[in-house]
């Protein structure tokens, strides 16, 4: 029996085989296409009931399957699921354009839009006509049959691409290790570090330390090791992932990729791709997107080449560093905030044991917008490192499931990231509640020490915390605009207004108390985590709108000239370097986020959401960080809201006003005083 076409509430982790996937796959889009069956052959009318209503809630055990294996290919892969995944996107394609090209399903649906005004719809559904007319419109339902079929060619071949491109990535991160042998070479390291390095090698029966290209490994290395080689080493390898004409290049499968996407809209009657994902998009336009990150390079290179030459300057007065180099800049970095702030992640680490963020995080959210988290272990999970939680509002009724899954592994891919295995909806009177998890790659505990996070592995949390309260406290009737359903420029907002309070110390007084000790965080440490906040704000700002113009080089032209990635990727960063070029590295060949995930054309939104943060953490301090009235606010206009409206209908609902971009620029110390 196979326990993914049962119908389950939680998902039936420990039932499940891997063989278990494609049969379930392959019998869900069978019963997904049935239902789309009976709404094409209803003899009644088209109306908004019996058509957009039925299709929105259609295909619900598919989306349920598909949440299930693509979070395992993310969070627990293997060779054997990679292979699976391969096999059933192309289905999973084809099955989407079976339903965006199905012209006696078009034709119900435009059948209902174009009578729309007449309808007295409510707002959400007022939303959602327009978001299924546009789902076909978009998609191709008024093409010619030569060029559907091209379409359903492209995309095909675009969700292999993808996977492709994500397996590469995983296997260069996998694949490399530094392995040393004499201590030395782990000069400047923490002892926690070091106690790390040794706990990997020994769980790969190696003599010495490990180093590998996963964050928690990673990232202290190239802050705290002395040996400049080492650190070059370590550098070259992470940066040139997917770019070692082998294979596991990813060069012809960015251009094949690009070009696929731009031929896609020029088939669909737009520019280019940009111009396609942005007609969806707070931004609007790639014009506009230009124009944002050119005013935001405008406002952010003079300080960020101030920061730069301070940087230089330290480097060579400490340690007579001739050039800078990208390898140093971790290193020296740190180096100077020690310096400047007296602070660096060694004294602030003792006080962020990962288990009390976890709780601080919830307390914050308790204050906030009432919610209580109780830890249960009832709720079946694919790997035992997973924790879950039932997640109650004051009169204890439910509101969400939340899983939590910390720390890296073999088979799960780098970074952090928010994941729904169901979505929230209303259906017969009945309002179901959604089950959230946030995936992370946190530092390991030793045998002397807990998990005790970076201060930047803090704000990961609550970013990704923030995206999942989006989600748990979703209040919506349909399941396609609950949550995290929202154009893709406003998906950032809950996320990275959540890492404000890590600033504050009423809200650090609720979780930051010394692992061994107890003792509260010392207030002189928060003001200097407040004056570190901006420190090297100028260069930081500077990388983002160089991954933002990067990707807008990808897909607001036409890609067809580009012959070489490097090249191409050279003259996209023009503007914004800062470090001495080096040939063997490349970022676009592991840049997932757009070549993988859904940020094609979007990148940008992270600076975007920047502006929405900061203006809205300003009316919360203006307020009070737990004021009760703001709080509310935000949870009815932003967070239970979801798509059902445009995102600045939403936002100037809650904030009174358009965002100011100045709220960030002065945050960020950026305003020239």
């Amino acid at each position: 029996m196979n326990p993914l076409l049962q119908p389950f509430d939680t998902a039936p982790f420990s039932k499940i085989q891997n063989e278990h996937f494609k049969p379930a796959f392959l019998q869900a889009i069978e019963d997904a296409r049935a239902e789309i069956d009976n709404i094409t052959n209803n003899p009644s009318e088209p109306s908004f009931e019996n058509t957009i209503k039925t299709l929105d809630f259609s295909g619900q055990q598919l989306d349920r399957i598909s949440s299930v294996f693509f979070n395992l290919n993310s969070a627990e892969t293997n060779e054997e699921i990679q292979k699976i995944a391969q096999e059933v996107s192309p289905l999973l394609s084809e099955f989407s354009n079976d339903i965006t090209l199905n012209p006696a399903l078009f034709n119900r649906v435009k059948a209902i839009y174009i009578q729309k005004d007449q309808l007295k719809l409510t707002v959400e559904e007022d939303t959602l006509l327009d978001k299924k007319y546009k789902s076909f419109s978009r998609n191709g339902a008024n093409l010619s049959e030569e060029k559907k079929k091209r379409l359903r060619e492209i995309d095909a071949d675009l969700s292999k691409l993808k996977l492709k491109f994500g397996e590469n990535v995983l296997a260069e991160t996998n694949n490399y290790e530094m392995h040393l042998n004499d201590e030395n070479q782990l000069d400047g390291l923490p002892e926690g570090e070091k106690e790390a390095a040794a706990q990997l090698a020994e769980s790969k029966d190696k003599e010495g330390w490990l180093i590998t290209l996963d964050y928690p490994s990673y990232i202290p290395f190239m802050k705290y090791a002395k040996n400049r080689a080492l650190r070059k080493k370590l550098s070259l390898a992470f940066g040139s992932k997917g770019f070692h004409n082998d294979e596991l290049d990813n060069q012809e499968n960015i251009l094949k990729i690009a070009n696929l996407r731009h031929e896609r809209a020029v088939l669909l009657g737009y520019k280019t791709h940009a111009h396609f994902v942005l007609e969806e998009r707070m931004a609007e336009t790639p014009e506009k997107v230009h124009e944002f990150l050119n005013e935001l390079l405008e406002k952010a290179k003079p300080a960020a080449e101030r920061e730069f030459k301070q940087l230089e300057d330290f480097a060579k007065e400490l340690d007579g560093i001739e050039q800078l180099q990208k390898w140093d800049g971790s290193y020296y970095s740190e180096k100077l905030k020690q310096k400047l702030f007296d602070l660096d992640d060694e004294k602030l680490k003792p006080y962020f044991k990962l288990e009390n963020v976890i709780a601080g995080v919830f307390k914050v959210a308790e204050k906030l917008f009432g919610l209580k988290f109780e830890e249960v272990s009832d709720i079946d999970t694919y790997h035992d490192e997973v924790k879950t939680y039932k997640v109650k509002d004051t009169n204890g009724n439910l509101i969400s499931l939340f899983y939590a899954d910390f720390h890296p592994r073999v088979g799960k891919r780098g970074g952090a990231w928010m994941t729904s295995y169901k979505p929230q909806y209303i259906k017969n009177g009945e309002n179901v509640r959604p089950h959230i998890s946030n995936v992370c790659n946190f530092t390991l505990s030793t045998p002397s020490k807990p998990s005790l996070l970076t201060f930047n592995e803090v704000t990961t949390l609550f970013h990704e915390f923030g995206h999942g309260l989006h989600g748990m406290l979703a209040n919506t009737t349909y399941p396609s605009l609950s949550g995290t359903s929202v154009y893709w420029d406003f998906v950032e907002l809950p996320s990275q207004v959540m890492e404000n309070w890590c600033y504050e110390k009423e809200a650090l007084e609720l979780f930051a108390t010394h692992f061994e000790t107890g003792e509260i965080i010392p207030m002189e440490l928060v003001q200097k985590i407040k004056e570190s906040a901006t420190f090297q704000e100028g260069m930081a700002t500077l990388r983002q709108i160089s991954f933002g113009l990067l990707d807008m080089s990808w897909h607001a032209a036409d890609p067809s000239k580009i012959t070489n990635v490097k090249d191409h990727e050279t003259i996209a960063f023009e503007d914004t370097i800062l470090y001495p070029k080096t040939i063997e590295t490349c970022m676009s060949t592991a840049f997932s986020h757009i070549f993988q995930g859904g940020y094609s054309s979007g990148y940008y939104s992270y600076k975007w959401a920047e502006v929405l943060d900061a203006d809205a953490f300003a009316y919360f301090k203006e307020k009070g960080i737990f004021n009760k009235e703001i709080s509310t606010k935000f949870k009815d206009n932003v967070l239970s809201k979801g798509g059902t409206e445009k995102p600045m209908i939403l936002y100037k609902r809650f904030r009174g006003a358009e965002p100011k971009v100045e709220a960030l620029l002065e945050r960020a110390g950026l305003l020239q005083k």
